[in-house]
């Protein structure tokens, strides 16, 4: 994974764990603390007290959308709301049918099951988890060979929620069990404030409203990269002034970390840059766009594109991406004219 300031994901090193645990801190528990997401808010407070009145635990969900957004926050949510527990794991950590087994026989009645990046499961673990999610049954082989017999054990009604980036690569039978299905979109420039001022709170750092706002402008209208920049120019402060964020303090710090105004770091600005030096603005193919960059296909997809996209920079086309004027004019480029 490259190493942008950027990033959405969270690495598995020492430094990235420690982040992660500040970002846990900074995670709203309830809706009253959950900025932004309105829509998804309303429909999943209406599911969650329908739930409750009938004493059942809330239908199977599917949080999918650009990463950063707040879909492993939303099922913590979910669960606080619905006064259950909840039980964390990713689709590339349940290798085997045994691994699910195991974390499905573990919950209780009313219990939530968050599966991060669902659409990574392998296709026997997700024949399993059919099962368990429409019927509340787990089917088990036992032994091997001619000799080998099915067993069917019942399970406690319980939650599925899982998490995607990329929902085209759901199996069809897995996706259609999901009672419940959200994208979660990009924030406006007020709420990314608004989340910046309350995690700064948390934190125990003073900020003012136009350091504020200015930090919600380079923060890619995502959470997650909103409380990374802040946690930077928090250090930044300390270091280089009183400890207090102002509209100089938030400007130097980014300008060392090298977001612009936009929010493009220079990993952005040379793909961008690379598509008009290169194939004169575009189009061209993502594969090209990969080999030239040296990035995978899938981390331009998931992590340069949908906010290059949002904000009118590139566009797809059927022969491939192609910048936009905007991206011209932004980097300083006179845009051809046709």
């Amino acid at each position: 994974m490259i190493d942008r300031i950027v990033n959405t994901t969270i690495d598995e090193t020492e430094q990235a764990q420690e982040e992660q645990q500040l970002e846990n801190v900074l995670r709203p528990k309830d809706f009253a603390g959950y900025i932004g997401q309105e829509r998804l808010k309303t429909n999943l407070r209406l599911a969650i007290a329908a739930a409750k009145k009938r004493g059942e635990p809330i239908d199977h969900v599917l949080l999918y959308g650009p990463p950063g957004l707040g879909k492993t926050t939303m099922a913590a949510v979910i669960a606080n709301e619905m006064g259950t527990n909840i039980r964390i794991t990713s689709g590339p950590a349940v290798e085997k049918a045994g691994d699910l087994a195991s974390l499905l026989t573990n919950l209780q009645d009313g219990d939530i099951l968050f599966i991060d990046e669902i659409h990574r499961l392998g296709r026997n673990v997700e024949e399993v988890l059919y099962s368990a999610m429409e019927d509340f049954k787990l089917d088990i082989m036992l032994g091997k060979g001619p000799s080998a017999r099915s067993l069917r054990l019942d399970l406690p009604k319980f939650t599925v929620i899982g998490a995607t980036t990329r929902t085209g690569n759901l199996a069809a039978p897995l996706r259609d069990r999901f009672g419940i299905m959200h994208r979660l979109e990009f924030y406006n420039h007020d709420e990314i404030a608004q989340i910046i001022s309350r995690s700064a709170n948390i934190l125990g750092v003073k900020i003012d409203e136009k350091a504020a706002a200015e930090l919600a402008k380079r923060a890619r209208l995502t959470p997650r990269i909103a409380n990374r920049l802040l946690k930077r120019v928090r250090d930044y402060a300390d270091v280089n002034g009183d400890g207090i964020i102002d509209t100089v303090i938030t400007k130097g710090a980014l300008e060392l970390l090298e977001v612009d105004e936009l929010g493009l770091d220079p990993a952005d600005r040379n793909m961008l840059t690379a598509i008009i030096n290169n194939f004169s603005g575009g189009p061209v193919g993502v594969d090209t766009l990969a080999a030239i960059t040296g990035d995978e296909r899938t981390t331009i997809e998931d992590f340069y594109e949908p906010y290059l996209l949002q904000m009118g920079l590139i566009e797809r086309t059927p022969r491939g991406r192609k910048v936009t004027p905007k991206a011209y004019g932004h980097l300083g480029k006179i845009y051809p004219q046709p």
